[in-house]
Protein backbone atom coordinates (compact mmCIF):
# COMPACT_ATOMS: atom_id res chain seq x y z
CA UNK A 1 0.00 0.00 0.00
CA UNK A 2 1.78 3.13 -1.06
CA UNK A 3 1.27 6.17 1.52
CA UNK A 4 1.87 9.55 0.44
CA UNK A 5 2.55 11.78 3.89
CA UNK A 6 1.27 15.90 3.34
CA UNK A 7 2.25 17.52 6.47
CA UNK A 8 6.26 16.89 6.74
CA UNK A 9 8.53 19.67 7.25
CA UNK A 10 11.90 21.00 6.80
CA UNK A 11 13.49 24.70 8.27
CA UNK A 12 15.17 27.36 6.46
CA UNK A 13 17.41 29.14 8.67
CA UNK A 14 17.64 32.89 7.00
CA UNK A 15 13.74 32.90 7.07
CA UNK A 16 14.13 31.38 10.85
CA UNK A 17 16.27 34.37 11.97
CA UNK A 18 14.59 37.19 9.91
CA UNK A 19 11.26 36.25 11.66
CA UNK A 20 12.65 36.06 15.32
CA UNK A 21 12.02 39.89 16.11
CA UNK A 22 8.32 39.62 15.86
CA UNK A 23 8.54 35.73 17.18
CA UNK A 24 10.07 37.63 20.50
CA UNK A 25 7.60 40.18 20.07
CA UNK A 26 4.20 38.50 20.31
CA UNK A 27 5.35 34.96 21.29
CA UNK A 28 8.10 35.11 24.17
CA UNK A 29 6.75 32.12 25.43
CA UNK A 30 8.42 30.03 22.59
CA UNK A 31 11.44 29.67 24.24
CA UNK A 32 9.73 27.82 27.19
CA UNK A 33 9.27 24.51 24.96
CA UNK A 34 11.81 22.45 25.98
CA UNK A 35 12.72 23.84 29.13
CA UNK A 36 11.36 21.31 31.19
CA UNK A 37 11.42 17.12 31.36
CA UNK A 38 9.37 16.92 28.33
CA UNK A 39 9.64 12.99 28.02
CA UNK A 40 10.74 13.58 24.34
CA UNK A 41 12.66 10.75 22.52
CA UNK A 42 14.17 9.96 19.53
CA UNK A 43 12.79 7.75 16.66
CA UNK A 44 12.32 4.42 17.93
CA UNK A 45 9.70 1.57 17.75
CA UNK A 46 6.92 3.04 19.64
CA UNK A 47 3.65 1.96 18.09
CA UNK A 48 2.76 5.77 17.44
CA UNK A 49 4.14 8.92 16.46
CA UNK A 50 5.48 10.55 19.63
CA UNK A 51 7.73 14.05 19.77
CA UNK A 52 11.29 13.63 19.01
CA UNK A 53 13.93 15.38 21.46
CA UNK A 54 14.14 18.98 19.61
CA UNK A 55 18.03 18.61 18.88
CA UNK A 56 17.18 16.01 17.02
CA UNK A 57 14.22 17.50 14.84
CA UNK A 58 16.39 20.14 13.90
CA UNK A 59 18.79 18.06 12.90
CA UNK A 60 16.47 16.30 10.71
CA UNK A 61 14.82 19.41 9.60
CA UNK A 62 17.38 20.34 7.89
CA UNK A 63 17.90 18.15 5.52
CA UNK A 64 15.30 16.07 2.56
CA UNK A 65 17.93 13.53 1.65
CA UNK A 66 19.25 10.11 2.10
CA UNK A 67 18.86 9.92 6.03
CA UNK A 68 15.17 11.44 5.50
CA UNK A 69 14.49 8.99 2.73
CA UNK A 70 16.25 6.07 5.25
CA UNK A 71 13.37 6.87 7.70
CA UNK A 72 10.60 6.89 5.21
CA UNK A 73 11.65 3.18 4.03
CA UNK A 74 12.43 2.00 7.71
CA UNK A 75 8.29 3.02 8.49
CA UNK A 76 7.05 2.33 4.71
CA UNK A 77 6.06 5.86 4.01
CA UNK A 78 6.57 6.00 0.25
CA UNK A 79 6.40 9.99 0.00
CA UNK A 80 6.20 13.11 1.48
CA UNK A 81 4.54 16.68 0.73
CA UNK A 82 7.67 19.07 2.16
CA UNK A 83 6.43 22.36 3.64
CA UNK A 84 8.48 25.04 5.19
CA UNK A 85 7.84 25.11 9.14
CA UNK A 86 9.08 28.78 9.20
CA UNK A 87 6.06 31.31 8.87
CA UNK A 88 7.31 33.86 6.64
CA UNK A 89 4.71 36.11 7.72
CA UNK A 90 6.82 36.84 10.34
CA UNK A 91 9.60 38.45 8.41
CA UNK A 92 10.01 42.22 7.94
CA UNK A 93 7.89 42.50 4.73
CA UNK A 94 10.46 43.81 2.37
CA UNK A 95 12.17 40.91 3.12
CA UNK A 96 9.62 38.70 2.43
CA UNK A 97 9.62 37.30 -1.26
CA UNK A 98 13.19 37.40 -1.37
CA UNK A 99 12.91 34.95 1.49
CA UNK A 100 10.51 33.11 0.03
CA UNK A 101 11.72 32.62 -2.98
CA UNK A 102 14.94 30.91 -1.67
CA UNK A 103 12.88 28.88 0.28
CA UNK A 104 10.74 27.67 -2.11
CA UNK A 105 14.27 27.18 -4.42
CA UNK A 106 15.31 25.19 -1.97
CA UNK A 107 12.60 22.87 -2.39
CA UNK A 108 12.35 22.58 -5.48
CA UNK A 109 16.12 21.17 -5.10
CA UNK A 110 15.23 18.98 -2.56
CA UNK A 111 12.78 17.43 -5.21
CA UNK A 112 14.02 17.36 -8.28
CA UNK A 113 16.67 15.33 -6.18
CA UNK A 114 13.95 12.71 -5.53
CA UNK A 115 10.97 12.47 -7.63
CA UNK A 116 9.47 10.30 -6.75
CA UNK A 117 9.93 10.48 -3.05
CA UNK A 118 9.10 14.08 -2.48
CA UNK A 119 6.83 16.88 -3.91
CA UNK A 120 6.78 20.49 -2.03
CA UNK A 121 3.61 23.08 -0.60
CA UNK A 122 5.13 27.08 -1.30
CA UNK A 123 5.70 29.36 1.63
CA UNK A 124 4.30 32.70 0.56
CA UNK A 125 5.06 36.15 1.75
CA UNK A 126 1.68 36.55 2.79
CA UNK A 127 2.43 40.26 3.66
CA UNK A 128 2.20 41.42 0.34
CA UNK A 129 -0.66 39.40 -1.35
CA UNK A 130 0.36 40.89 -4.85
CA UNK A 131 4.00 39.57 -4.43
CA UNK A 132 2.21 36.06 -3.13
CA UNK A 133 0.25 36.04 -6.05
CA UNK A 134 3.32 36.21 -8.58
CA UNK A 135 4.97 33.40 -6.07
CA UNK A 136 2.53 31.27 -6.09
CA UNK A 137 1.65 31.33 -10.21
CA UNK A 138 5.90 30.92 -10.50
CA UNK A 139 6.09 27.74 -8.03
CA UNK A 140 2.97 25.83 -10.35
CA UNK A 141 3.59 26.62 -13.29
CA UNK A 142 7.39 26.95 -13.37
CA UNK A 143 8.28 24.42 -10.24
CA UNK A 144 5.59 21.90 -10.25
CA UNK A 145 4.32 22.66 -6.59
CA UNK A 146 1.09 21.22 -5.78
CA UNK A 147 -0.32 23.90 -3.29
CA UNK A 148 0.59 26.41 -0.48
CA UNK A 149 1.23 26.05 3.50
CA UNK A 150 -0.31 28.78 5.70
CA UNK A 151 1.09 28.80 8.71
CA UNK A 152 -0.89 30.82 11.01
CA UNK A 153 -2.45 34.07 10.65
CA UNK A 154 -1.29 35.77 7.53
CA UNK A 155 -0.87 38.82 9.42
CA UNK A 156 -2.52 40.22 12.32
CA UNK A 157 -5.73 39.31 10.97
CA UNK A 158 -6.87 35.80 9.08
CA UNK A 159 -7.43 34.63 5.32
CA UNK A 160 -10.76 35.74 5.34
CA UNK A 161 -9.56 39.36 5.05
CA UNK A 162 -10.53 40.68 1.96
CA UNK A 163 -6.89 41.98 1.25
CA UNK A 164 -6.08 38.09 0.55
CA UNK A 165 -8.95 37.81 -1.83
CA UNK A 166 -6.35 37.65 -5.27
CA UNK A 167 -4.36 34.32 -3.41
CA UNK A 168 -7.88 32.74 -3.00
CA UNK A 169 -8.34 33.62 -6.69
CA UNK A 170 -5.03 32.57 -7.91
CA UNK A 171 -5.39 29.00 -5.97
CA UNK A 172 -8.35 28.70 -7.31
CA UNK A 173 -7.22 29.63 -11.15
CA UNK A 174 -4.59 27.44 -10.72
CA UNK A 175 -6.46 24.81 -8.66
CA UNK A 176 -4.27 23.78 -6.05
CA UNK A 177 -5.15 23.88 -2.54
CA UNK A 178 -4.06 25.58 0.74
CA UNK A 179 -2.66 23.92 3.91
CA UNK A 180 -3.77 26.00 7.06
CA UNK A 181 -1.48 24.84 9.40
CA UNK A 182 -1.56 26.41 13.16
CA UNK A 183 0.38 29.05 13.95
CA UNK A 184 0.76 30.79 17.80
CA UNK A 185 -2.26 32.82 19.20
CA UNK A 186 -2.84 36.01 19.05
CA UNK A 187 -1.06 37.76 21.46
CA UNK A 188 -3.62 39.76 22.85
CA UNK A 189 -5.67 36.00 23.19
CA UNK A 190 -2.58 34.51 24.54
CA UNK A 191 -2.06 35.73 28.00
CA UNK A 192 -5.94 35.31 29.45
CA UNK A 193 -6.88 32.29 27.60
CA UNK A 194 -3.18 30.65 28.32
CA UNK A 195 -1.60 32.13 30.73
CA UNK A 196 -0.69 31.61 35.03
CA UNK A 197 0.41 28.55 34.63
CA UNK A 198 3.63 27.19 34.81
CA UNK A 199 6.31 28.80 32.14
CA UNK A 200 6.42 25.25 30.26
CA UNK A 201 2.46 24.12 30.70
CA UNK A 202 1.83 27.84 29.79
CA UNK A 203 3.88 27.88 26.52
CA UNK A 204 2.96 24.28 25.70
CA UNK A 205 -0.97 25.03 26.22
CA UNK A 206 -0.77 28.23 23.83
CA UNK A 207 0.74 26.02 21.54
CA UNK A 208 0.74 22.48 20.11
CA UNK A 209 -1.42 21.36 23.22
CA UNK A 210 -4.54 23.71 22.39
CA UNK A 211 -3.80 27.14 21.73
CA UNK A 212 -3.29 27.56 17.93
CA UNK A 213 -5.33 24.26 17.36
CA UNK A 214 -8.19 26.99 18.13
CA UNK A 215 -6.27 29.42 16.48
CA UNK A 216 -6.10 27.05 13.00
CA UNK A 217 -9.67 26.09 13.36
CA UNK A 218 -11.45 29.82 13.39
CA UNK A 219 -9.62 30.52 11.00
CA UNK A 220 -11.04 27.74 8.89
CA UNK A 221 -14.41 28.45 10.26
CA UNK A 222 -13.68 32.31 9.17
CA UNK A 223 -13.17 31.32 5.70
CA UNK A 224 -16.36 29.20 5.46
CA UNK A 225 -18.57 31.76 6.77
CA UNK A 226 -17.18 34.25 4.51
CA UNK A 227 -18.34 32.82 1.01
CA UNK A 228 -15.25 31.86 -0.29
CA UNK A 229 -16.00 28.52 -1.31
CA UNK A 230 -19.32 30.57 -2.88
CA UNK A 231 -16.89 32.78 -4.94
CA UNK A 232 -14.47 30.13 -5.63
CA UNK A 233 -15.81 26.82 -6.02
CA UNK A 234 -12.44 24.96 -7.42
CA UNK A 235 -10.77 26.17 -4.26
CA UNK A 236 -9.54 23.64 -1.48
CA UNK A 237 -8.37 23.52 1.96
CA UNK A 238 -6.39 21.17 4.05
CA UNK A 239 -6.66 20.99 7.50
CA UNK A 240 -4.36 19.08 9.77
CA UNK A 241 -4.64 17.20 13.37
CA UNK A 242 -8.21 15.81 11.92
CA UNK A 243 -9.49 19.37 11.05
CA UNK A 244 -8.65 21.41 14.08
CA UNK A 245 -11.64 20.81 16.06
CA UNK A 246 -14.05 21.86 13.43
CA UNK A 247 -15.77 18.55 12.24
CA UNK A 248 -16.74 18.37 15.72
CA UNK A 249 -19.16 20.98 15.81
CA UNK A 250 -19.98 21.12 12.28
CA UNK A 251 -23.39 20.29 13.31
CA UNK A 252 -24.05 22.78 16.02
CA UNK A 253 -22.22 25.75 13.53
CA UNK A 254 -25.06 24.23 10.96
CA UNK A 255 -27.55 24.05 13.61
CA UNK A 256 -26.77 28.23 15.52
CA UNK A 257 -25.70 29.66 12.03
CA UNK A 258 -27.83 28.44 9.40
CA UNK A 259 -28.07 29.79 5.64
CA UNK A 260 -30.47 32.13 6.22
CA UNK A 261 -27.88 33.70 8.72
CA UNK A 262 -24.97 33.23 6.91
CA UNK A 263 -25.81 34.08 3.78
CA UNK A 264 -24.01 31.32 1.90
CA UNK A 265 -25.29 28.67 -0.90
CA UNK A 266 -24.90 26.02 1.56
CA UNK A 267 -25.12 24.63 5.17
CA UNK A 268 -21.31 25.06 6.99
CA UNK A 269 -21.37 21.20 6.69
CA UNK A 270 -22.12 20.95 3.10
CA UNK A 271 -19.39 23.60 2.10
CA UNK A 272 -17.05 21.96 4.49
CA UNK A 273 -17.30 18.14 2.69
CA UNK A 274 -17.09 19.62 -0.46
CA UNK A 275 -14.13 22.41 -0.22
CA UNK A 276 -11.85 20.75 3.12
CA UNK A 277 -9.67 17.57 3.27
CA UNK A 278 -8.34 16.79 6.74
CA UNK A 279 -5.61 14.50 7.79
CA UNK A 280 -4.24 13.77 11.68
CA UNK A 281 -0.97 15.23 11.53
CA UNK A 282 0.83 12.37 13.50
CA UNK A 283 -2.16 11.70 15.59
CA UNK A 284 -3.03 8.29 15.03
CA UNK A 285 -6.16 7.84 17.55
CA UNK A 286 -8.67 4.87 16.25
CA UNK A 287 -11.88 7.36 18.09
CA UNK A 288 -10.90 10.89 15.76
CA UNK A 289 -10.50 8.45 12.78
CA UNK A 290 -13.99 6.63 13.00
CA UNK A 291 -15.77 10.26 14.12
CA UNK A 292 -14.19 11.97 10.87
CA UNK A 293 -15.29 9.07 8.52
CA UNK A 294 -18.34 9.16 9.78
CA UNK A 295 -18.95 12.63 9.28
CA UNK A 296 -16.85 13.64 6.26
CA UNK A 297 -16.05 10.19 4.48
CA UNK A 298 -13.15 8.63 3.43
CA UNK A 299 -12.88 10.94 0.64
CA UNK A 300 -12.00 13.23 2.04
CA UNK A 301 -8.83 11.98 4.55
CA UNK A 302 -5.18 12.71 3.65
CA UNK A 303 -2.14 10.95 5.90
CA UNK A 304 0.30 13.09 8.00
CA UNK A 305 2.94 12.48 10.19
CA UNK A 306 4.34 15.87 10.85
CA UNK A 307 7.78 14.56 10.54
CA UNK A 308 10.28 15.62 12.05
CA UNK A 309 8.65 16.57 14.72
CA UNK A 310 7.13 13.44 15.61
CA UNK A 311 8.40 10.09 14.55
CA UNK A 312 7.38 8.16 11.57
CA UNK A 313 6.71 5.29 14.48
CA UNK A 314 3.52 3.00 13.77
CA UNK A 315 2.05 5.27 11.34
CA UNK A 316 1.98 2.10 8.62
CA UNK A 317 0.71 0.43 11.13
CA UNK A 318 -2.01 2.73 12.14
CA UNK A 319 -3.30 2.29 8.50
CA UNK A 320 -2.56 -1.11 7.96
CA UNK A 321 -5.11 -1.93 10.93
CA UNK A 322 -7.72 0.44 10.70
CA UNK A 323 -11.60 -0.84 10.55
CA UNK A 324 -12.06 -0.36 7.13
CA UNK A 325 -12.07 -1.61 3.57
CA UNK A 326 -8.85 -2.11 1.58
CA UNK A 327 -10.69 0.11 -0.71
CA UNK A 328 -10.78 2.87 2.19
CA UNK A 329 -7.38 2.32 3.05
CA UNK A 330 -5.99 2.99 -0.24
CA UNK A 331 -8.19 6.16 -0.54
CA UNK A 332 -6.38 7.60 2.73
CA UNK A 333 -3.30 6.51 1.66
CA UNK A 334 -2.61 7.88 -1.53
CA UNK A 335 -5.74 7.89 -3.79
CA UNK A 336 -6.98 11.35 -2.26
CA UNK A 337 -3.73 12.68 -2.27
CA UNK A 338 -2.74 11.72 -5.63
CA UNK A 339 -6.21 12.86 -7.15
CA UNK A 340 -5.89 16.55 -5.09
CA UNK A 341 -2.40 16.60 -5.92
CA UNK A 342 -2.36 15.43 -9.60
CA UNK A 343 0.62 13.02 -8.61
Amino acid sequence: MKIICVEEHIIDQDLARAGQPRRQADAPYLTEVGSGDSGAMEDGDEQRPLPMDIAVTLKLAAEAGAERIAQMDKHGIDMQILSCSNPPQDAPPEKALELTRAVNDKLAAMVRANPTRFAAFASLPWQTPEAAVEELERIVKKLGFVGTMLLGRPGNDFLDNPRFEPILAKLDELRVPVYIHPGYPLPQVQQPYYGSLKKEVTARLSLFGWGWHNEAGVQLIRVLLSGAFDRYPNLQVISGHWGEMVPFYLQRLDDMIPPQISGLSRTISETFKEHVYVTPSGMMYLPHFEFVRKVLGEDRILYSVDYPYLTMAGARRFLETLPTSQWGKDKIAHTNAGKLFDI
